[in-house]
């Protein structure tokens, strides 16, 4: 026999068969070992954290997530769900009508378009707001916290305290420490 006879009869040899892959992988890393690539990584030595103890595949994923400190990422559902439970308080924050009322109009065009979105996901449960009503709702809070502060004002000082300067807002520590250097 021959040698053409021979690489015949055998089977050709894929170049991208999963042993090329196999072989080319160690031979990377054998190097990237033999460079020191792996040397002084962070948390050498130390186990990974949450590899045992989930069954869930996305572990890393979360995990990355808390360390990054990363959120809203959840589906528009949930999300919108969260901001709706939240609203009140949300419009609170808000000193003039105006803003109230640009929130509420984003609020509703992001439950509008969830609404309409037509991936999957879980369903939108999460009704849009009357703006009207919201803020009606928003001025009597408001009213009710004015009322609340001017029937229980905040305590008088004491001693000591508030007697430096009366004309404006109190100085910082830096600027006392700057102005009692100077008196002499």
């Amino acid at each position: 026999m021959t040698s053409s006879a021979m690489n015949e009869d055998e089977a050709p040899r894929r170049l991208n068969s999963l042993e090329d892959r196999n072989a080319i992988v160690e031979s990377a890393l054998e190097a990237a070992i033999r460079r020191g690539d792996f040397d002084d990584l962070p948390g050498l030595g130390r186990p990974l954290t949450g590899l045992h103890n989930s069954d869930d595949p996305d572990w890393w994923v979360k995990q990355k997530m808390e360390q990054e400190e990363i959120s809203g990422v959840a589906p528009a559902a949930f999300q919108l769900r969260k901001e709706n439970a939240v609203l009140d308080d949300t419009l609170d924050a808000f000193i003039s009508e105006s803003d109230a009322r640009d929130y509420l109009a984003g609020f509703n065009e992001r439950v509008r378009a969830a609404i309409m979105d037509i991936r999957t996901g879980p369903p939108i449960f999460t009704p849009p707001r009357d703006v009207e009503k919201e803020i009606a709702a928003w001025r009597e809070r408001r009213a009710a916290q004015r009322s609340a502060a001017t029937t229980n004002p905040p305590p008088a000082p004491t001693e000591g305290q508030g007697e430096e300067r009366v004309d404006g807002p109190p100085r910082r520590w830096w600027q006392k420490r700057w102005w009692q250097g100077t008196r002499g």
